[in-house]
């Protein structure tokens, strides 16, 4: 898997680096590869792998040392004499070292249960990464929209500069045929001037929009880069694919893992044991000398006392996954909230798109009537100039709707994880 995406991250880089064009796709793996908590993946996977290792160890032999030191002032002794017997007794002072090998035959399934709360554990951190790094697609795409909205306003700009170097040269000969005076062609000027310091403006919050997603993607980005127009369709609302839902689903799985570890507190546990020791007193404790000596044997313990809790440990665990459904519940509510917003959004656009050619349609007949009112002398250069803004703002007005259309779709396609 690392092969195939270093392969497609490199194609990536070579298709931005030879055509200098970047999709929306392109921005957000890059920006995911690149992202700091991508490698919390890695770390989380390691961490379970230990866990695993050290709960899978509870099937080794466990060695284990103790040793001890005592005086007490009495010691069992036999109240008659035997003759020809020389019997010593116990020693008041007393002490032993003793090694003992235990071997878990069956330890009521704890060891399997711990794996199992280890990897539920494991995966509800991994969901969490992915949520996380899925809300970084929001971050970029305002940036790519932004730019490509910037983008058009720029085209529009150019296009208005154009138009009122055209009128400029206008008024230029209509004051040669008296139809114009100076004040005329300072006006155009003036507009020309506020033109060219709105392209300064836009030029440079593009620029910053370029560094920002630069420093998402782990790339420079040429300043010249083309931001190609994603394509989309208008997804099925009723399909909510979010990884937060994942991320839920993991908190429960792991309740459900926490109640059937509960049953492991109350079995019975099954192991062999070997003692091996050197003390004084020895297994004949009527010998009164140091002596070493063994004892094996098989171990049972049952301990009972987590049956006194047992009926709250269910009700807390059942409570616990009451919370996390009424969770689920809120965030699909509130998601669903959001996309009516966003669905409505999307058609007021669509509807307002309808009108956008017929508005320029009209506002270019308006300005074709004021030049040739300017023309024939019956209008102010002024007046046309209000008629020429109007259009430019027409234009600009359906070249932003276009943007917002697609920028909107993206959104819901975000918030439905389409």
């Amino acid at each position: 898997m690392k092969h195939i995406i270093f392969f497609i991250s490199f194609l990536l880089c070579m298709s931005i680096h030879l055509f200098g064009q970047v999709t929306l796709e392109e921005c957000r793996l890059k920006t995911k590869e690149n992202y700091p908590l991508i490698r919390q993946y890695e770390l989380i996977d390691i961490a379970e792998a230990f866990n695993l290792e050290n709960a899978s160890r509870g099937y080794i032999p466990q060695l284990s040392m103790s040793a001890k030191v005592s005086y007490q002032n009495e010691v069992t002794r036999i109240p008659f004499d035997m003759p020809g017997v020389d019997m010593k007794g116990m020693p008041k002072g007393q002490y032993q070292v003793m090694l003992e090998l235990q071997q878990t035959i069956w330890d009521g399934g704890a060891i399997h249960s711990k794996k199992k709360l280890t990897e539920a554990s494991s995966q509800i951190d991994r969901e969490q990464v992915s949520v996380n790094l899925y809300a970084l697609n929001e971050r970029v795409d305002q940036l790519f929209f932004g730019i490509l909205l910037l983008s058009e306003q720029l085209i529009q700009n150019s296009l208005y500069i154009d138009d009122l170097q055209n009128t400029l040269n206008q008024i230029n000969a209509y004051m040669q045929n008296g139809i114009a005076n100076s004040a005329d062609v300072d006006a155009v000027k003036v507009e020309l001037l506020s033109a060219a310091q709105k392209r300064v403006e836009l030029e440079e919050t593009k620029q910053s929009y370029i560094r920002m997603l630069s420093l998402f993607m782990g790339e420079r980005l040429q300043s010249d880069v083309t931001f190609l127009k994603p394509v989309a369709t208008l997804p099925s609302i009723n399909n909510i694919a979010r990884p937060e839902l994942l991320w839920y689903d993991a908190q429960s799985a792991q309740l459900y893992t926490q109640e059937k570890n509960l049953q492991t507190g109350y079995m019975p546990k099954f192991g062999l044991f070997v003692q091996g020791a050197y003390g004084n007193p020895g297994l004949d404790m009527l010998k009164g000398e140091s002596s070493p000596y063994y004892i094996a044997g098989v171990r049972m313990s049952w301990n009972f006392g987590s049956l006194y809790t047992l009926r709250n440990d269910k009700r807390i665990i059942a409570n616990n996954l009451s919370r996390v459904a009424t969770n689920r519940d809120i965030f699909l509510f509130n998601t669903r909230l959001e996309v009516a917003q966003q669905d409505g959004t999307i058609e007021s656009i669509r509807k307002q798109m309808k009108d956008d050619d017929e508005i320029i349609r009209l506002r270019t007949n308006i300005r074709n009537a004021a030049e040739a009112k300017v023309a024939n002398g019956v209008l102010t250069v002024t007046e046309m100039l209000r008629e020429i803004t109007a259009e430019n703002n027409a234009k600009q007005t359906k070249a932003i709707h276009e943007i917002q259309l697609l920028m909107n779709l993206w959104k819901l396609k975000y918030t439905l994880n389409d």
